[in-house]
């Protein structure tokens, strides 16, 4: 499975697995049972109150198949890039360049999906996402985003010490690091590796929210990249203050 680096405004790398050829398919088959339950549903209460064909037909275009037709970019862009299905699979849509796909985006995907889901069963938008390495079918490429998954990642311990030095020209993103004491960034440093060689992601998680408190910060980073990046501020701010910094 491919990983996915993604700069926020905030100069903070995220990385994200792209989302599996597998769970794309899974989601893609729940929302294909959403709509066909919805369709079922409306399909009788029309046959209910419709007295005449041409009635039922015309109720049919506008409640059923319309919504049909609309229903993967209108969840998108209200579910903040999830359909049903991708909300239970733990997996969105997102831009390449870690800002937020807008209307156009989500529409754009949706229309080149019309031919290489819709008119190939699939096939087409199979063929491109396992060629492509970053997790993109055709209406991807052309839109600028890819299916990233959103279910939690073990910290690797193994770069946790690349990942927390300065490199040249770094600007910290979070001023109140500069409070933690160098004991308190060893004991988060520490708690880290443990949470990231246990896969422990309730105690990652909780040492974030024990940061967040103790320093007063608010982000929406993920828990991961929170840590890492006051670990890395800290170290900046020690080094300015250091008499050989």
């Amino acid at each position: 499975m491919s990983t996915i680096r993604i700069q926020t405004t905030q100069n903070v790398v995220l990385e994200y697995e792209a989302a599996s050829v597998g769970d794309r398919v899974l989601a893609q088959v729940l929302d294909v049972l959403v709509m066909v339950l919805w369709a079922a549903v409306v399909s009788f209460l029309i046959r209910q109150v419709a007295d005449s064909q041409d009635g039922r037909q015309i109720m049919a275009y506008v409640l059923v198949y319309t919504p049909l037709l609309i229903y993967h970019p209108l969840c998108e862009i209200f579910f903040n890039g999830q359909s049903l299905g991708k909300q239970a699979r733990k997996i969105k849509v997102s831009r390449l360049d870690g800002t937020r796909p807008g209307t156009g985006d989500y529409l754009l995907r949706w229309l080149l999906g019309l031919f290489e889901i819709g008119m190939t069963a699939g096939s087409v938008a199979l063929v491109a996402t396992l060629f492509n390495g970053r997790g993109q079918r055709l209406g991807d490429m052309a839109a600028g985003t890819t299916v990233v998954s959103l279910r939690p990642r073990a910290p690797d311990v193994h770069t946790l010490t690349a990942e927390t030095q300065v490199p040249a020209g770094y600007q910290p993103v979070f001023e109140q690091a500069r409070h933690l004491s160098d004991h308190d960034a060893t004991l988060i440093r520490q708690l880290f590796r443990q949470a990231g060689t246990q896969g422990d992601y309730a105690l990652l998680n909780e040492l974030a929210g024990k940061v967040k408190s103790v320093t007063t910060i608010s982000t929406d980073l993920p828990d991961e990249s929170f840590i890492r990046t006051v670990l890395r501020d800290h170290a900046y701010f020690a080094a300015q203050e250091s008499p050989h910094g």
